[in-house]
């Protein structure tokens, strides 16, 4: 995500103000060549991920939980079912499915960074910006097609992670427990219920997110002369893109919950127009497709806004890590 700063910033690393790193001469080139890079992209990305979710783990199984449910929302009832949930099983049941969570978010993430990388080296050498910020189309397409290839890899593990964050913890043991009993009772294309809104979501979703963090460091390195944003500005720039990118994707994330649990919540979907006409036919448009909005608004935003900002950070410290193996030879 750092190579978003215009003109120079691809291989820039500071921290600070007036901190830039040079650009590794010919002896050094060997520690940059692309697969180093991949490689840093996908641990930069594991660990942001990781750390992101982690953070948010009590409010986002809050959410999935009335997501799943036709109980109305509130951020009155969503503390009274955290203060319940603490009260009987203790403080890090609030945790509980996060293991599934991490099993899933650490490949989604890594694959997820890494492949936007990729797809915007790709898509800079074919509109001739290469090593510079994108134009705007080929910048959301880049977001969109990097969710699109992390979702379609580690998808089963989202549905069992949404399994485990609605049942109770004697229904399944571990993960692979979850997936035995969905492969034996519900059959192994269950592991893919709710694939396609999933998709279908993901597209806006990691478009605009990617697009909105990628255009406010652009803009700042315009407006400020300084090719690196400060930490808690790309905080604030990650913010901003979670909560647009959520926000038009929302309803069917609601799709997507209720076709992965309708196993154990007792209901039938069969298909994504099906499934929000039953949402909206129980519980209106506004308090069924966008149950749990304004956690997402809380959590989202600091889930992104932490994720977007490790991710640029661990970059920062690899490079400066291999510029001094190699300045130390």
């Amino acid at each position: 995500m750092d190579q978003v700063s215009a003109g120079n910033a691809e291989r820039q690393g500071a921290l600070t103000k007036g901190e830039v790193l040079p650009r590794p001469s010919s002896g050094q080139s060997e520690g940059f060549k692309p697969g180093r890079s991949v490689l840093n992209s996908l641990l930069s990305g594991a660990l942001a991920g990781a750390v992101a979710k982690t953070a948010v783990a009590p409010l986002d199984r809050t959410k999935i939980i009335f997501q799943v449910s036709s109980n109305r929302f509130s951020a009155k009832e969503a503390y009274k079912l955290i203060y319940r949930t603490y009260l009987k099983d203790g403080f890090f049941s609030l945790w509980r499915g996060n293991s599934a969570t991490m099993v899933r978010v650490i490949p989604y993430a890594a694959i997820q960074f890494c492949a936007h990388e990729q797809y915007k080296r790709i898509l800079g050498q074919y509109y001739g910006f290469q090593g510079k910020a994108l134009p705007p189309v080929p910048r959301l397409l880049a977001g969109s097609l990097a969710g699109t290839t992390a979702a379609m890899i580690t998808y089963p593990l989202d549905m069992v992670r949404a399994r485990m964050a609605v049942t109770p913890k004697e229904m399944y043991s571990n993960i692979l427990h979850v997936f035995v009993r969905i492969s034996r009772d519900e059959g192994l294309q269950t592991l893919y219920r709710g694939f396609t809104p999933t998709i279908l979501g993901v597209i806006p979703y990691a478009g605009l997110s990617f697009f909105t963090y990628e255009t406010l460091k652009k803009l700042h390195a315009e407006h400020t002369g300084r090719s690196q944003p400060f930490s808690y500005e790309r905080l604030a720039f990650g913010a901003c893109a979670g909560l647009i990118g959520q926000s038009a994707s929302y309803p069917l994330d609601v799709v997507r919950r209720r076709m992965q649990t309708a196993g154990v919540t007792g209901h039938t979907y069969g298909s994504i127009s099906g499934t929000m006409r039953e949402i909206v036919r129980e519980e209106g448009v506004i308090r069924g497709l966008y149950k749990g909005l304004s956690m997402n608004w809380v959590k989202g935003p600091i889930a992104v806004g932490i994720s977007f900002m490790t991710f640029d950070l661990m970059q920062i410290l690899l490079r400066k890590l291999q510029q001094w193996r190699y300045s130390a030879r």
